[in-house]
């Protein structure tokens, strides 16, 4: 690749994308004494981390998290790369507290509140895990200070959390509504680095010099379909939150010859899509009710009701709809495709509770970071039945038609899981007791149900420094990733992982880049 001669700016470190890891990048790279240009191609900043739980999983060893962790990715991450995580887990609290602390703010964590620990599956080093928040912040409106935002609280005190401090260091200069293009790069043919970026905004291109490192923390391919169709069989898998993350950095990677891991991978549970999605009406996927996780051999019943079972196109039920982490797996009983038939018949799937189940709590949660969108969902989910979202039927001959599925299979499905209920034992998917909910009082309500994703987890292969690793296995030189864009997590996600993952990698990502010698 040629290099660039001519830049209109330099800086030391560059940051593309600014969300957790990308904030997190910038402040370590301008505490080791860089100067730094972190970027967002969005007018507002945040990505997909202000509408989190702001969750931060925590570690009390090193060596139980490092174990749970080699366990849950089953051999698709190396050692030394886990081994960060685990030692970033670990001393994540120290950290949230330290950042809170320059904001005169305070963390807790589930382990002080309630001695509450665990992770999402009973696997080696499970019991080591626990949650960091950020404390309530005296006078601070979470709508308020982020009205383009709808999510749990959580995330948006904790990315105010990180706008404060980044505005405490001058050598961090943010640019929004700035979209990176492409990288530049110079070097020689089998060593080429990477020298700087260059923007596309409105005044036309520019390009701004590296003389250290370009840290890529520009996120996932949620809403790059082109790319989810390549890489993954069932279609559509409906992205939640923003449409931001379209696999920039990914493919910016792939010019300067990265190598990908767990394209495969995604965080995903299921919900519904607006009718008029296309046409004004809200455009992402929206998750169903977010209930308490269990753990199997361990909790042994569900400590919530679910209102809801889901059938196929068929009127069968196929699946338990309660798995122990249904944000993360939820999705993957859509997968299965009919030879025979040459389709998806979960996708759509199909919801179907009754009238005490509508009435029994608000049915999904609405997240977004985006401008111009203003939808929520209703408590009693009755505005939903209005819109079209939800279908009222008066009987299962009803039921049967809007779903457009033979009665007898409906109804044979609804009372053997009435069946069920009254045996307190799922015996075709073992639903765990506690989440059963018997579907008899009508009116019901149906609704097509999809896969929704919360985050991609592939991206660039990197190294335990964060170094992005081309095809040969090479780091390339000067290009580094943060935070989503090509996780950790190959095989399992753990609840709050993402957010933990990207502090740790962004630290990492941000001091090794402000180490280098510039050019």
């Amino acid at each position: 690749m040629a290099a660039e001669t001519a830049f209109d700016m330099e800086t030391d470190v560059i940051v593309v994308g600014y969300g957790f890891a990308g904030g997190i990048a910038a402040i370590e790279a301008a505490d080791a004494g860089a100067r730094v240009v972190l970027l967002e191609k969005m007018p507002d900043p945040g990505g997909i981390s202000v509408c989190s739980a702001g969750s931060a999983r925590s570690a009390r060893s090193f060596d139980d998290a490092f174990a749970y962790l080699k366990v849950t990715n089953a051999g698709r991450t190396p050692d030394d790369v886990l081994e960060e995580l685990a030692r970033g887990m670990a001393g994540i609290e120290g950290y949230l507290a330290r950042l809170a602390g320059n904001c005169g703010l305070t963390v807790s964590s589930s382990l002080s509140r309630d001695r509450k620990t665990g992770a999402n599956y009973p696997l080696p080093g499970w019991e080591t895990f626990y949650h960091t928040l950020v404390d309530d912040i005296p006078g601070f409106d979470p709508k308020q200070a982020y009205p383009h935002v709808a999510g749990l609280a959580g995330g948006r005190r904790l990315f105010h959390v990180l706008e404060r401090n980044i505005a405490q260091r001058p050598a961090i200069s943010v640019k929004l509504s700035s979209p990176v293009k492409r990288l530049i790069a110079g070097g020689v043919p089998g060593a080429a680095e990477v020298m700087g970026v260059e923007l596309d905004v409105v005044q036309g291109p520019r390009r701004i010099k590296a003389r250290k490192g370009v840290v890529l923390a520009c996120g996932g391919f949620e809403c790059d379909e082109e790319t989810k169709r390549q890489f993954w069989q069932m279609t559509p898998v409906l992205p939640a939150m923003g449409r931001q993350n379209t696999g920039d950095g990914i493919r910016m990677a792939q010019s300067m010859g990265a190598k990908l891991w767990h394209m495969w991978h995604y965080h995903g549970a299921y919900g519904f899509r607006h009718p008029k999605a296309d046409a004004g009406g809200f455009p992402y996927g929206i998750r169903m009710k977010r209930l308490p996780d269990w753990v199997p051999g361990v909790d042994g019943r569900s400590r919530a009701q679910m209102a809801w079972i889901l059938v196929d196109a068929d009127g069968k039920r196929f699946m338990n709809e309660m798995p122990p982490y249904t944000q993360d797996t939820g999705a993957r009983p859509f997968e299965f495709f009919d030879t025979q038939r040459q389709r998806f018949p979960r996708v759509p799937a199909h919801m179907i509770c009754d009238e005490d189940g509508r009435r029994m709590y608000r049915l999904a949660d609405v997240c977004f970071n985006e401008r111009g969108i203003d939808f929520a969902w209703s408590e009693d989910n009755l505005a939903e039945v209005e819109a079209g979202i939800l279908k009222r039927a008066n009987s299962i001959a009803e039921l049967a038609a809007l779903i457009g599925a033979d009665e007898a299979v409906l109804a044979d499905s609804i009372e053997r899981w009435n069946a069920a209920c009254q045996a307190e034992r799922d015996s075709d998917f073992a639903r765990p007791p506690g989440s059963f909910t018997p579907i008899r009082t009508p009116p019901y309500y149906t609704a097509e149900v999809w896969p929704v994703l919360s985050n991609t987890q592939g991206g660039p292969v990197h190294d335990s420094c964060q170094r992005i690793i081309d095809a040969e296995g090479k780091p390339i030189a000067r290009l580094y990733a943060a935070g989503e864009m090509g996780s950790a997590f190959g095989h399992l996600y753990m609840s709050g992982g993402n957010i933990t993952e990207c502090f740790v990698t962004g630290r990492i990502a941000g001091t090794e880049a402000a180490r280098l010698a510039p050019l």
